[in-house]
C-alpha cells in the first residue's frame, strides 16, 4: 500500500503572534515552526497502515527550505520518502494543485490513498483535502477519528454535530484526520538516525493559473471589554436587562 501524506508547518501555539507591518503575513521575528498538528495524526495513520499491509509513506509539503526540519521528523518517525515543493503558491487551491502534481510524477498516478489532517491550525480553512480529491477524482473522507481497513475497502468514522457517522470507501480515496483518529508516535533515536541520511527531493511547480483569491488583509480580533463584578444576583439580571440586554 502506498500512501502520500500531505504535511504543513504551523506557528507553534505558543509563539506570541504579530501581524507584519504589511498586513498580509505574520512576523516571523521569535516565531517557531512545528509540524501541524492534524497532518501528524495523518502521518501516524499512514505509517500504521504501512506497518500493517507493507508498502511505503511519502510525504509531501509546499514551503521553502525551512520545512526541511519538520520534513526530518517526518522521515524520523518512519517515512520513506519526501519531497519539498518550491512553488509561490497564493491560496489553497494553488496548494492543492502543486500537491496533485507532485504527487501524480512521484507515484506515476494515483497513490492507494492520500491523508492529511483537517486543517492547518494556522488560517483554519479546512480547503486543500477536498480540493486534492477532485484533482484525482476519488472520495473525500473529512474529519475522520477512526479506520478499520482490509486494504481493499476502508470504514471510516468522521465527527458530525451531534454525533458520528460511519462511511464505507474503496480504494484509493482521501482522509483528513481529526484529533482522535491516533496518538502520534514519538521518533527514536534509530530513526532520527535513519533520517539525516534520507534525501528530501525537490519540486518547482509552475503554477496552472491565476490565483482565485487573494488575501486583502489580517487583522486580530477585538480587544474583549473589562469584566464586571457583582455584588447580588439581582445586580446581574439588572445588568443583563439594561446594559447587555440579553433578557
Amino acid at each position: 500500500m502506498n500512501i502520500a501524506v500531505c504535511l504543513n508547518q504551523v506557528p507553534d501555539t505558543s509563539a506570541r503572534i504579530k501581524i507584519a507591518p504589511d498586513g498580509k503575513g505574520i512576523d516571523q521575528a521569535g516565531v517557531t515552526y512545528v509540524m501541524n498538528p492534524y497532518d501528524e495524526f495523518a502521518l501516524e495513520e499512514a505509517l500504521k497502515l504501512k506497518e500493517k499491509f507493507g508498502g511505503t509513506v511519502s510525504v509531501f509539503s509546499v514551503g521553502d527550505d525551512s520545512f526541511q526540519q519538520n520534513i526530518r521528523k517526518a522521515l524520523a518517525m518512519g517515512a520513506d520518502k519526501a519531497v519539498l515543493i518550491k512553488s509561490p503558491v497564493r491560496d489553497a487551491s494553488d496548494v492543492a494543485f502543486v500537491l496533485s502534481e507532485a504527487i501524480k510524477a512521484h507515484f506515476g498516478g494515483t497513490p492507494d490513498a492520500i491523508f492529511l489532517g483537517k486543517e492547518s491550525t494556522d488560517f483554519n480553512d479546512a480547503q486543500v483535502g477536498p480540493m486534492l480529491a477532485e484533482h484525482f477524482d476519488v472520495p473525500c473522507v473529512s474529519v475522520v477519528v477512526g479506520l478499520e481497513t482490509d486494504g481493499k475497502t476502508a470504514k471510516l468514522e468522521r465527527e458530525i454535530e451531534g454525533g458520528k457517522e460511519i462511511v464505507e470507501v474503496t480504494f484509493p480515496f482521501v482522509l483528513t484526520a481529526q484529533k482522535g483518529l491516533n496518538l502520534p508516535r514519538v521518533p527514536n533515536m534509530k530513526g532520527i538516525m535513519a533520517a539525516k541520511s534520507k534525501p528530501i527531493e525537490t519540486k518547482e511547480i509552475p503554477l496552472a493559473s491565476t490565483a482565485k483569491s487573494t488575501l486583502l488583509n489580517l487583522d486580530k480580533p477585538p480587544q474583549k471589554q473589562a469584566g464586571k463584578i457583582v455584588a447580588s444576583a439581582s445586580e446581574l439580571v439588572k445588568l443583563l436587562h439594561e446594559e447587555a440586554k440579553v433578557i
